[in-house]
């Protein structure tokens, strides 16, 4: 407690009222439910993220200065590798937190691990770095699938949040 006697800084609020922490996904999402973000969330960062690595890609393809391969030792590390390690950590936190505000971050991040397995699912079904070929097509066809599709269901479905929902987002 501040004594009486000493002056209050204007920019001091008082402790004794809680802090509340809104969830930024609830002021960049209003009105989508708890329950639906994680999945809004999973097609935005999935659709970002496919397209952003077309982008990074292309941009190693036509060789820009400063930018390359992720290697180890000499051997190219795909893109689909991280995918792999994203994924394998959201569903390790899946088990154990379940919050809304987990929920919505799980969602982001299932969807970029998800994108960069997608963006070489090609290569997965060849078992050759066809990425620049025409049969690398394979992925680009896929990942504008899930875009169409799942922004389709999320459109028609347009689950919508109930008054005096989404308390648990702090």
């Amino acid at each position: 407690m501040t004594p009486s006697h000493i002056p209050r800084s204007p920019d001091r609020r008082p402790t004794s009222a809680p802090t509340v922490h809104r969830s930024p996904w609830l002021r960049l999402l209003p009105g989508i439910s708890s329950e639906r973000r994680g999945f809004v969330l999973a097609w935005w960062g999935f659709a970002l993220t496919f397209g952003g690595m077309r982008l990074l890609t292309w941009l190693i393809h036509i060789d820009v200065a400063g930018i390359g391969d992720v290697q180890a030792g000499g051997v190219h590390i795909h893109h689909y590798v991280w995918g792999i390690l994203i994924l394998a950590v959201v569903g390790a936190a899946g088990l154990v937190e379940r919050s809304a505000r987990a929920r919505a971050w799980m969602g982001l991040a299932y969807g970029v691990g998800t994108a960069l397995i997608v963006d070489e699912a090609a290569l997965l079904i060849s078992l050759e770095d066809v990425y620049w070929d025409t049969e690398g097509w394979v992925s680009i066809a896929l990942a504008l699938a899930v875009i169409a599709v799942v922004g389709g269901v999320l459109a028609s479905t347009r689950g919508r949040r109930s008054p005096g929902r989404d308390r648990d987002d702090t």
